[in-house]
């Protein structure tokens, strides 16, 4: 098989080929994902508009959006607006995301034949905290493509890309690295900057480093001297004797070595101890 591409300079979309190679979904799914994620931000589209201008049906449609919504590329919320009502809130994703957890009612939220009333979400509410780690990634990340203005991220797309961003920091990359790797040679124009730098986070991404080897220096656990595995030296395991260098040992001059004999013999508390 031949693949011929094309050098796009406008009117492209990066998907990554996770998501177009994912056997999980059929061929109109995937069809169907590549159309959502080459929309704007904000574009409004429901599954019936979709459907009829599509050769599909709306039947095929219907059962894509499902299979899109299984395996964690679409999600419908529900989200109270400041007037009371409620509208959905449809999200797609270029990688699967979990469904978010949903928690069990109480004898209250169970609506008319005992149906579990769908969870909304209230926009007015204080949202979850990133962890110090995420936001340590997110500065970082900031900081890196901040010389390069066409590279505009949202709070929200930067904290998408924080895990990418930690891995290179784990595997020992500094902001130098990061900036190597992100900035030069970026399309012209760029429509989507979150997926340019996910894209390039992932390729690029430097191989973990190995692991510095423990020392080999070690102590021996009766008398401290030193050992080459942890544990006790020979002579005090009784395996064998204990050899002690005095001075410079072999190169000790015979005149050192006789006077140290008479201070021995010699009158004194250390000669009558050796019975001197």
């Amino acid at each position: 098989m031949q693949i011929h591409r094309s050098a796009h300079t406008r009117a492209f979309t990066v998907l990554p080929n996770g998501l177009l190679q994912d056997r999980r979904l059929s061929y109109t799914a995937r069809g169907l994902l590549g159309d959502l994620l080459s929309r704007p931000d904000g574009w409004r589209e429901d599954g019936r508009q979709m459907a009829d201008s599509s050769p599909q049906g709306r039947g095929a449609v219907r059962r894509a959006l499902k299979e899109l919504k299984d395996a964690g590329y679409y999600r419908v919320d529900k989200v109270r607006m400041p007037d009371g009502t409620v509208r959905s809130e449809a999200h797609v994703f270029d990688v699967p995301h979990p469904r978010p957890a949903v928690p069990r009612p109480d004898s209250g939220g169970r609506g008319a034949g005992g149906a579990v009333a769908p969870p909304v979400k209230d926009p007015g509410q204080e949202p979850t905290l990133p962890d110090e780690r995420t936001r340590a990634a997110v500065a970082t990340l900031f900081r890196v493509i901040r010389p390069e203005p066409r590279l505009r991220l949202g709070e929200a797309e930067a904290r998408a890309l924080a895990p990418l961003v930690l891995e290179w920091l784990e595997r020992g990359s500094g902001e130098a690295e990061l900036a190597q790797a992100l900035l030069p040679g970026l399309p012209q124009p760029m429509h989507s900057p979150a997926a340019i730098l996910r894209d390039r986070l992932r390729r690029k991404l430097p191989p973990e480093r190995p692991e510095t080897p423990p020392a080999s220096y070690a102590e021996c656990g009766r008398c401290h001297d030193p050992v080459p595995r942890p544990g006790v030296c020979r002579a005090c395991a009784g395996l064998g004797t204990r050899t002690v260098a005095v001075g410079a040992g072999a190169r000790a001059t015979p005149g050192g070595v006789a006077r140290a004999r008479a201070a021995l013999r010699g009158p004194g508390p250390l000669g009558a101890a050796l019975g001197g």
